[in-house]
């Protein structure tokens, strides 16, 4: 690996930068509310050679939203169930902005 290579991924959200330690202290949370999220599927880690758990950007981002949820008095179960509820609608509003954009005449012509 380059050092042209390891400086890409510091704009990938998808790269699972983060120690579990280190993301528990950016969300203000502990290890046991980023192990739990896990396992109610919220998020599935990456792990390190060494078997310890690595975290992206895009998955700090959903957590914290679970934890903005939780914070509110959400039980953990449905505010990871809402969190991946609204993943989904974020992801089917993008595909449809796509298929509209893609079917929309590049060159409407206008009446005269």
């Amino acid at each position: 690996m380059t050092a042209g290579d390891s400086f890409g991924r510091l704009d990938d959200d998808d790269y699972p930068a983060y120690t579990m330690g280190r993301a528990a202290e950016m969300l203000g949370t502990t290890q046991g509310f980023l192990r739990a999220i896990g396992e109610a599927r919220l998020i599935t880690p990456l792990r390190s050679e060494g078997g310890h758990r690595r975290y992206s950007r895009y998955q700090l981002r959903i957590a914290a939203r679970a934890r903005e949820l939780v914070d509110q008095g959400t039980p953990i179960e449905a505010a990871c169930r809402i969190v991946i509820l609204e993943d989904q609608l974020e992801e089917a509003q993008r595909i449809n902005a796509e298929y509209r954009k893609a079917a929309a005449p590049e060159n409407p012509t206008s009446a005269g």
